[in-house]
């Protein structure tokens, strides 16, 4: 496997009221190419997919999906094929310009385009037979990565050390690395997920992986939604990497990040409590999109 442990707890060095800390979990740092929570979600989905005989993986996601990006480089370091399914049709003769299908494809996986029609639709199993009828048997990872194996990978992410913090905060996108940390938390510890998403949908997904109730889901800073962000979150950002030296990207490690710090300043989180933000990775938006 591609197992790499380059991953520290950095603290936020930036003035925070009432004695409040933050340390930010570099799980950015994770693995040079598939960083992060993708590394954390496609480490037992890809042995499990060799342990079960198949020598080629296929997954969905967006044009600019870290997921895409992160499951091609898996492949090619691990020796497995990989078939990526992109969401829309606009693209699929003309990738070239796209920084993230380009390296996905330099990195041996093959591309699959579907409208957003059908897309959405991805999950059904007239859907499957017809990309099985395509692409021959394959091990299907789900958009995201989400599923039992990818909770076990990320019920890795929290340590010994980390159980000192009152507090674990993370941007939530299918849910699956808020579950595994909070199925690896300890009860005297709350966790607080920032979703970039809109909607208030997430409970029920993360519900079913999860028992303990000691988690929330705090859903004022979407932005608008997935993959929308605007000059206040961008300027936030610059800022931040500025004074800290630490780049978060502007589609879910960003809103969360903003999250927190407004959300001490509302008084949501008590005097002298140690707080850990996960950061899941995914700078290529700034590299896609914004320039820092």
């Amino acid at each position: 496997m591609f197992e790499k442990e380059n991953v520290y707890n950095e603290q936020l060095n930036i003035e925070l009221p009432r004695g409040i800390t933050i340390f930010v979990k570099r799980e950015d740092l994770l693995h040079e190419e598939v960083s992060g929570n993708k590394f954390r979600k496609l480490k037992y989905n890809i042995l499990k997919a060799k342990e079960l005989g198949y020598s080629k993986l296929l997954t969905f996601g967006g044009a600019y999906s870290n997921h895409i990006a992160a499951t091609a480089a898996a492949g090619r370091i691990c020796g497995i094929e990989t078939i990526g399914i992109i969401r829309g049709e606009e693209l699929e003769d003309n990738y070239a310009g796209n920084a993230t299908l380009t390296k996905a494809v330099n990195d041996g996986m093959q591309l699959g385009f579907m409208t957003r029609t059908e897309y959405r639709q991805k999950a059904d199993e007239v859907v499957i037979d017809k990309l099985k009828q395509k692409y021959g048997e394959f091990y299907l990872v789900p958009e995201g990565g989400t599923n039992e194996e990818a909770i076990r990978g990320t019920e890795e992410i929290l340590k010994e050390e980390d159980y000192t913090f009152d507090y674990v905060c993370t941007a939530v996108g299918t849910g699956g690395t808020i579950a595994g940390i909070i199925n690896s938390s300890r009860d005297n510890q709350t966790i607080i997920g920032f979703p970039a998403l809109k909607g208030d949908f997430l409970y029920e997904d993360i519900r079913k992986f999860v028992t303990n109730s000691n988690w929330q889901l705090v859903l004022d800073y979407h932005f608008g939604g997935y993959a929308k962000y605007n000059e206040e979150l961008l300027s936030f950002l610059r800022q931040l990497y500025k004074d800290t030296g630490i780049l978060f990207d502007p589609i879910y490690n960003g809103k969360m990040i903003y999250g927190v710090l407004e959300e001490i300043k509302k008084g949501k989180f008590k005097d002298n409590s140690r707080i850990l933000v996960i950061h899941t990775g995914g700078v290529q938006g700034w590299n896609e999109k914004i320039k820092i």
